[in-house]
């Protein structure tokens, strides 16, 4: 297979061909017409997943990136190396500060004492694609500025050209097409171009710190919108090192047990509940501060979890925790998208046995989003793909563990779920009671009862243009008419009943001087009425049906 070269790209292609080729992958290489970019001489040398972290390192911000991303994903590489990726670093020599100001001015519009009052010229954090510094605002607030480094954006850009065109023409192989190369790169390029607008993470950070304002312990940094923009992030300063950076004396002075309990819930919280989640709370981005709190730091990368994946994500975590492996598994299936080569007794019997064998242990003895990882791993050995969303989410919790043991080394993840559990349903059940939703579900049953006729009408006319036959046997056509009525009139009793209950929970803040309970008295009466019309249906669906059914028989 020839390689479509483009000479732009000559340097990355040789330089993923050698990457590839050194860590034990020259079939990939050959197989898609990599090995014509490298000299002959070139020997495969594989020195295991250490190695492979600093070759990334070494080949600049987007391998780093890539590299990142690739550590929560279990399908794909053994958990030596997701380990190894974990810890890859991206401290680089800051650029000169002329150019940090160049690009500031140029972002904001501004000239750069008209908007701070002073800003340190030496960088508290330098990386390949960006660099912070220290400054205060004309007004005396303290703040940092992340500054995206000239050419940064283009960089990347240049470098998944080349990672698109080899996924190309990987795509026309076996290998290329089980592991979805295409989709993957476009994944990957989608979050680091993320990453890379910093209005996407003003905007996290200010939709996080809101779901996150009734835990008292943690903080998140508010963003400076009229100074930020999509190459300048300017926001609150928080001051405090790294929790892995704390001494044990510091910590026990605040009683790292309740911080822990506190960070693990809010994430929950996050996942299960808010549907948005920082997904990348490793220690260095969790900062234990001045006064005893947890600050919640870079928020480029976010994890995104719908409401279905958040009930069936709330079941398989439940279930982890409880040591049910059969749930476990079940949950997992549901989340995911079986192939036609799926094992579903062998894929049941290994996370089974996986949960089991973990069940009940400690922080210290084990990390509680390896479970989550593995599932994944499994899944895609046994023939199903799980949602990004969960190998995030794997990939937080274990993040939370490093840090729980920082914090406090017997703090149980497990137990921490089985405690938070009833609260998370209420939450769940709270948020799907609200006004908004019930209109939402009156309306979609409204347009399911307009809809049926016409859904009918047309079932009815396929089944006669195809020819199909159906043999049944004595139907009464009143019979049939009457089946058609009840059904019309308990979806039409199901939307009056629905209305009652949106009408008295609307009204319920309403002050009234007619009262009872000290609740509206007219939103008692509607509850009332609509608690007893939904009792009588019951009652006709589950006796009065069930007698007609005996006396059929």
């Amino acid at each position: 297979m020839s390689l479509g070269i483009s000479p732009h790209h000559l340097r990355r292609y040789r330089d993923i061909a050698w990457l590839l080729w050194k860590h034990g992958r020259s079939d990939w290489v050959e197989s898609i017409g990599l090995d014509k970019t490298l000299e002959q001489d070139f020997k495969s040398d594989p020195e295991g997943p250490e190695s492979f972290a600093r070759d990334l390192e070494s080949l600049g911000p987007t391998f780093v990136k890539v590299g990142q991303l690739l550590s929560s994903r279990a399908d794909l590489l053994p958990p030596a190396y997701l380990v190894a990726l974990r810890r890859l670093q991206d401290d680089v020599a800051p650029v000169a500060f002329d150019e940090i100001e160049t690009a500031i001015v140029r972002e904001l519009d501004a000239p750069l004492d008209e908007v701070f009052g002073e800003i340190d010229r030496t960088p508290l954090a330098a990386a390949s694609l960006a660099q912070v510094h220290a400054a205060r605002l004309r007004d005396g607030r303290e703040v940092v500025v992340k500054v995206q480094r000239p050419n940064a954006r283009e960089r990347v850009r240049v470098d998944f050209e080349a990672f698109a065109a080899i996924a190309r023409l990987a795509a026309q192989t076996a290998i290329g097409r089980r592991f979805r190369v295409e989709e993957l790169v476009q994944e990957f390029r989608q979050a680091v171009e993320d990453e890379l607008d910093y209005r996407r993470e003003a905007d996290n950070l200010v939709t996080v710190g809101d779901n996150l304002k009734e835990y008292s312990l943690l903080r998140v940094p508010r963003p400076v919108m009229e100074f930020s923009t999509r190459r300048v992030l300017t926001m609150q300063r928080l001051h405090g090192v790294s929790v892995a950076s704390v001494p044990e004396e510091a910590i026990a002075e605040v009683e790292g047990a309740a911080l822990a309990e506190e960070v693990f819930s809010a994430y929950l919280k996050q996942i299960l509940i808010d549907g948005i989640f920082h997904a990348d709370p490793h220690p260095g981005n969790v900062l234990f501060t001045r006064d005893g709190r947890l600050g919640l730091v870079d928020l480029g990368l976010v994890g995104r979890v719908d409401s279905d994946l958040q009930r069936n994500m709330l079941s398989l975590l439940i279930a982890v925790s409880e040591g049910r492996g059969r749930e476990t598994a079940e949950a997992a299936i549901r989340i995911g998208e079986t192939s036609k080569h799926f094992d579903r007794s062998v894929f049941v019997e290994r996370v089974t046995e996986l949960v089991l064998r973990n069940h009940r242990v400690t922080v210290s003895k084990l990390e509680a989003g390896r479970i989550v990882l593995r599932i994944q791993q499994i899944a895609a050995e046994a023939g199903i793909r799980l949602p990004r969303a969960l190998a995030l989410v794997g990939k937080a919790l274990l993040n939370l563990d490093a840090v729980g043991r920082c914090l406090a080394p017997d703090f149980d993840p497990n137990a921490a779920i089985r405690r938070h559990t009833l609260d998370l349903i209420r939450q769940r059940m709270r948020r799907r009671l609200s006004p908004g939703n019930l209109v939402q579900s009156t309306l979609e049953m409204s347009e399911l009862a307009a809809q049926l006729p016409r859904r009918l009408n047309e079932l009815l006319a396929q089944m006669g243009e195809s020819g199909i036959r159906l043999d049944v046997e004595t139907i009464n056509e009143r019979t049939l008419i009457d089946g058609f009525q009840k059904v019309a009139n308990r979806i039409t009793t199901g939307l009056v009943l629905a209305a009652l209950i949106i009408g008295a929970a609307l009204i319920m803040d309403i002050e009234t001087t007619f009262t009872l309970f000290g609740y509206p008295g007219l939103a008692i009466v509607l509850f009332v009425a609509a608690a007893l019309g939904g009792l009588i249906l019951l009652y006709q669906m589950i006796v009065v049906d069930h007698r007609r059914q005996d006396d059929d028989q």
